[in-house]
């Protein structure tokens, strides 16, 4: 068979300018036929949308207060802060027990960072992540979230692939540290403003890949990802089984889900954790504008909705 060179070229750039032209909408309007269903099997039947707040999220003065509020609208997961755990350990045990909420993540706490010139001040990151790790076992929590390093955290190592061994090498031991208190250690990107390392999912992912150890996962952040993903749902289908957790707010202030108005939808982020089989948590990192008592539960409202629809 002779080959018209033309003609193949011609229809090979015709495919690819179709591929980029649809991009993340072709994508989602495909959600039946992504990886899950191309492994043999559908893995959305597992998916489910497990909602967890920060301490700071719910209205009321003390943690019981805000784990009524929780409860009563059916909020499943507690993500605490690192340090304030460290000093209420008992306190949040104590208000955990016999109710339908689990912690989910530890949100950081840690001390130093481990990119830092300075080996004291990388110590410190290594020795006040441990106390979180201990602790986040003891709650069964998913995990303890670190940035390996902020925009205003300096003097910091170059962005080399010497620096890049160096993270593998450090977080391994971490994860094995992770893996014998039952929990992990997650990776979160951030937006460049203020992050330089680290930006997107599908790099921290590459990281955990490389690592390769139960105890080393990553994260995507809604918030952050408006920023610097192209598409979430690529984002999180980049992640694959190293997505450990999820993050959201609303995608203009940082505020509620909803109190953006049509800025906030995450129906394609949610189609990308479906075709997944995600069924961790997804984490309220926000502010609110509003009066928190109703912006909270129109929030829960519009995601589960949107749950749906994806």
């Amino acid at each position: 068979m002779t080959l018209d060179r033309r003609k193949f070229l011609k229809a090979s750039l015709a495919g690819s300018a179709a591929m980029v032209i649809g991009g993340c909408n072709a994508a989602s309007s495909k959600s039946g036929q992504g990886p899950a269903t191309a492994k043999g099997g559908d893995l959305s039947a597992k998916a489910k949308l497990n909602i967890s707040f920060q301490e700071g999220t719910a209205p009321g003065t003390t943690l019981n207060e805000k784990l009524d509020f929780m409860e009563e609208h059916g909020v499943v997961g507690f993500e605490p802060h690192g340090k304030p755990m460290l000093e209420r350990l008992q306190e949040m045990k104590d208000a955990l027990k016999g109710r339908n909420i689990k912690v989910s993540a530890v949100c950081a706490g840690f001390d130093g960072f481990i990119l830092s010139t300075d080996p004291e001040i990388r110590k410190k990151c290594r020795d006040t992540m441990e106390k979180l790790i201990v602790a986040a076992g003891e709650l069964a929590s998913v995990g303890v979230i670190i940035v390996p390093a902020f925009n205003s955290q300096t003097p910091v190592m170059p962005h080399t692939q010497e620096t890049r061994d160096f993270l593998c090498g450090q977080f391994d031991e971490m994860g094995d540290f992770a893996q014998q208190h039952g929990t992990t250690v997650i990776f979160e990107p951030l937006n460049r403003k203020e992050a330089f390392y680290l930006r997107q999912v599908a790099d921290a992912a590459s990281i955990c890949r490389d690592i390769n150890n139960p105890g080393v996962k990553c994260m995507g952040d809604f918030w952050h990802m408006t920023s610097e993903e192209n598409c979430d749902m690529a984002a999180f289908l980049s992640a694959g089984e190293y997505l450990q957790h999820v993050h959201i707010a609303s995608r203009k202030r940082r505020s509620m889900p909803g109190e953006d108005g049509e800025a906030d939808n995450y129906v394609n982020g949610f189609k990308g954790l479906k075709m997944m089989g995600y069924d961790k948590y997804v984490s309220f990192e926000c502010g609110a504008q509003g009066d928190r008592s109703v912006v909270a539960p129109a929030a829960l409202e519009l995601l589960r909705k949107q749950w749906e629809e994806a």
